[in-house]
């Protein structure tokens, strides 16, 4: 059974942020469904042909987004997670809450050029081209250190990947990575899990859904 199947989820969220809403569907299936709901599909953006998962909907009904983080930081909270890495900049807006949630530090891993001092920077591929990430070397990220990294959405995996290169570059452990929305039908949950992370998202959109 896959990490993301419904019934390891339903074991690994919190009951409290689960509540069944009288339709049969078990807890998980209802809070999952309740968060996809409230992301909104945007046709032909930011190119024709593309339909955009747009997360700022759920960010914006206050409980949704409550729930949300609760939801990811739960997942993980039995990895027991040192430092939480979010990948701009969705990643910043779940990544700063869930390590609220868990009580730790958040660390930013940023596009080429918007960190200061000295930083440790992974190329990854686009689909024309490539781009850049990088991450403070003065980061709380050491030898061991325990790491959960958050985005949004997981598509391709690529710049997921380049985030874990780059903590795992300073000796940490990535202990899972946790998106809000999967999109199965292409690569990126294969890519990471691929490299050894255990990838858990709160929804999945498929094709043309939505």
């Amino acid at each position: 059974m896959s990490p993301n199947s419904s019934a390891n989820r339903s074991e690994r969220v919190p009951e409290d942020l689960a509540t069944a809403d009288g339709s049969g569907r078990a807890p998980w299936d209802y809070l999952s469904a309740r968060i996809k709901s409230l992301i909104r599909s945007v046709p032909d953006f930011p190119i024709p042909g593309i339909r955009f998962r747009d997360v700022m909907g759920l960010v914006e009904d206050a409980d949704g987004f409550r729930e949300a983080t609760a939801a990811l930081a739960g997942r993980f909270r039995d990895a027991a997670p040192e430092v939480v890495v979010g990948i701009e900049a969705r990643g910043f807006i779940f990544g700063v809450p869930v390590a609220q949630e868990l009580s730790v530090g958040f660390v930013a891993v940023r596009k080429a050029g918007k960190l200061p001092g000295e930083v440790r920077s992974v190329d990854y591929a686009l689909e024309y081209g490539t781009a850049t990430l990088e991450m403070q070397v003065i980061a709380p990220i050491g030898e061991g250190t325990r790491v959960l990294v958050i985005d949004d959405l997981l598509a391709t995996g690529g710049s997921a990947r380049a985030a874990i290169e780059l903590v795992r570059g300073q000796g940490a452990v990535v202990v899972g990575a946790g998106f809000v929305v999967d999109l199965p039908e292409l690569p990126g949950r294969g890519r990471v899990e691929g490299l050894g992370v255990e990838v858990f998202a709160l929804c999945e959109f498929m094709g043309e859904e939505g």
